[in-house]
Parts: structure tokens; sequence; C-alpha cells
């Protein structure tokens, strides 16, 4: 899915949510353990009442790779469920060197068809260029917001500027606004205003809405750019709203709250 076709989405269903699919066994309702498979089951009802309201889902590997083959099969069985006109993206986190990130490149593009995935650039543009591909996402990871982030992501280079602020210029040079975006995590709202205001025309991927405490209000008004210009993901809040048998009800109507919400920021547009 291209950019202009991104933005298009955006628009039509006024929302720029991205739905995480985080399957946890051990957070579903009891009922659905009995079910052949129950991560795609879950997964199921999670899309059918969700898709209204979003224009993305997320999908994180080390929730399917944890059951072996059996959540990889789900994992395939989840990703050709989801409709073509929604934009997929794997959450694996990936970076290594430039053979072996070829190979994950193939899988995750030729085998599962994913739109996009998300990236690790510690290893340099050897590691990211082999998922630069026509009509492919790379989604490099930037700034993050769990609690030991800081490590690494804040401490000053010698021209004074933060780490996480030099591998966005320099991934900038390894792809365009139409075949990258950045991860930022929403409960950092004053560097997302800092990545925003040095990568104007990219998306920006920003987790932590719900859950984790980013507040949307925040995350718009620091990432939006004239084209909007941001995903923003929401994943535990919305999976796990309700816990009965009628789970997937609950979960539709925090979706269509975070919708609603969006929908608000969009008037302008």
């Amino acid at each position: 899915m291209n950019k202009k076709k991104i933005i298009e989405k955006i628009h039509e269903k006024k929302s720029f949510l991205c739905v995480g699919l985080d399957p946890d066994l051990d957070k579903f309702p009891s009922f659905i353990l009995n079910e052949e498979d129950p991560i795609f089951f879950f997964n199921k009802k999670i899309i059918d009442s969700t898709k209204d309201y979003c224009v993305s889902y997320k999908v994180n590997l080390a929730f399917y790779e944890k059951y072996g083959l059996k959540g990889i099969n789900s994992l395939k069985k989840t990703i050709d469920y989801i409709p073509d006109d929604f934009f997929v993206i794997a959450d694996a986190k990936r970076g290594d060197i430039l053979n072996t990130s070829k190979m994950y490149a193939d899988a995750f593009y030729n085998n599962f068809n994913f739109d996009a995935v998300t990236l690790s650039p510690y290893m340099g543009g050897d590691c990211v260029m082999p998922f630069m591909r026509e009509g492919k996402w790379s989604i490099v990871l930037i700034a993050t917001s769990n609690p030991t982030a800081d490590d690494f992501q804040m401490i000053k280079t010698e021209k004074g500027t933060p780490l996480f602020m030099e591998v966005l210029n320099r991934a900038k040079s390894w792809g365009n606004s139409e075949n990258m975006m950045f991860v930022v995590g929403g409960t950092r709202p004053d560097v997302i205003k800092e990545i925003r205001e040095n990568a104007k025309d990219f998306f920006l991927l920003i987790p932590g809405l719900g859950s984790q405490g980013g507040e949307l209000s925040k995350i718009v008004k620091n990432g939006f750019n004239d084209k909007i210009g941001i995903l923003v993901n929401c994943s535990r809040s919305i999976l796990y709203a309700g816990k009965g048998a009628d789970f997937f009800i609950d979960s539709q109507k925090e979706a269509k709250r975070i919708q609603k919400e969006m929908s608000k920021y969009l008037t302008n547009f």
C-alpha cells in the first residue's frame, strides 16, 4: 500500500488507528481455549469487530513465535484473513547483516505478504536496505517508550544531540517518505515533536496509546504534519477490553471510541 492510499484510507474512515494483534492465551476468555485454533479465533473476532474503525493492523511476531509451529500457522491464517485494503505491519524489530536481512525480508514480504516491517537500525544501513522493496515499507525504531530506552537513545553525541536524532538523520538517507516510517513512543510527546520537526514528510508509527499511558491529544499536537502523517497503535486496551463470551463487542466499543476521538482531529484536513 503506497502513501497516497494510506492517506486516502485515513480520510475515508476518519481514523488513523492501528490495532495491534498481540494474542496472549493467558488473557483470553477461558472458553476460547477450547477452540481448535484459539489464536486465530480470537484474532478473527477482533478483526471483524474493529475493521470499520481502523486503517492498519500491527502483528507482533513474538506473540506467535512463542507457540511454535501452531503460532506460525495462526499468524499466516490471520494475515490471510485481514482484508486487502488494510496496511499490515510485521512488528518484528529485525536488524542483521545484509544477507540475513534479505532472508528476513523474503520471509515477511513473500511468504506472509506484509506491507511493512519494524526494524532495529543498530547495525546500520546494511540491515535496513534489503527491506527497501517496491510497494513495501521499512519502519525504523527511533525513540521508544520502554523504561530503559534512555540507556542508549538519549546519550548525547559529540554534536550535542541525542543519539536517537543521529539515527533519525542517518536513516532518512536510506529511504524517503514513500517507503520509510519511524517509530516513536506515544508517551514521549516532546520527542515526537522533535522528530516531526526533523522528519516533516515522513509517517510516524506511534505505539503507547491506552494501557501504556499515551494521550491522543498530545500525540496529535506534536505528531501531525500537513498530511496527517501518523498511525497510532493501540493493542491491549482494545484486545482485552472485555472478558466474557462477547469480549469482541467491548473491543469494538473501544475501537469505535478511539476512532470517534480521532475524527475530531481530522476536521481540518
